[in-house]
């Protein structure tokens, strides 16, 4: 999983509320195990119409909106069904943080096993993050997650909180399997008393 740290990039809007994990990828795409691919199918019921063509009102079909990273979203994004193929999707597109007031829970977790690092943030400041992004491509929004602060392109700058281990774990780069593996020296001696002490087993 890669590190997450500081990302300065551009910011979608996205202001609608409810945001589930079906409209962020619809269940005719879960067929696959792969977390690669997906992210051309991202809000696909939203991108595309039944043709298959693009729909050009949808922000990430903007062309000032084409290279983002970040989205700004309404209350409750991620509610719905438990996928994991949700936060496979956003990460596939190229989004590593998503800000919002709320979260699903079950999303919230996923997001932070996969590299995305999910900011909650009070409705003002949402508000005000949403209006700098709809300035486009030229309005960068900095998330600085080890001094917990999100800069909008103005310089105004609003903090966050986190759990200090999921913290570790993005600035650390550390899924499940990367958290085992810090422990692989106690693994093994753990796994050769076993063998010394129980040859039969």
């Amino acid at each position: 999983m890669d590190k997450f740290n500081t990302l300065t990039g551009i910011a979608a809007p996205m202001p609608l509320v409810n945001i589930d994990t079906d409209m962020i990828i619809p269940k005719l795409f879960l067929k696959t195990i792969q977390r690669s691919g997906l992210g051309k199918n991202l809000f696909d019921e939203m991108r595309y119409d039944r043709q298959g063509n693009e729909i050009a009102d949808f922000v990430l079909n903007k062309p000032q909106y084409r290279q983002a990273e970040i989205i700004i979203a309404g209350d409750n994004f991620g509610c719905g069904s438990s996928r994991e193929h949700a936060p496979w999707a956003l990460l596939d597109f190229g989004i590593r943080c998503v800000i919002s007031t709320s979260f699903a829970d079950i999303f919230y977790n996923n997001c932070f096993k996969n590299g995305i690092l999910p900011v909650v943030l009070p409705p003002e400041a949402v508000n005000y993050l949403m209006d700098d992004a709809a300035n486009g491509a030229n309005a960068r929004i900095t998330v600085d997650l080890e001094n917990q602060s999100v800069t909008a392109s103005d310089g105004k700058s609003f903090a966050f909180d986190i759990d200090p281990f999921k913290k570790h774990c993005l600035l650390n780069g550390l899924d499940d399997i990367g958290l085992s593996l810090e422990k692989v020296s106690s693994i093994d001696a753990y796994e050769d008393r076993q063998k010394t002490q129980f040859p039969w087993l």
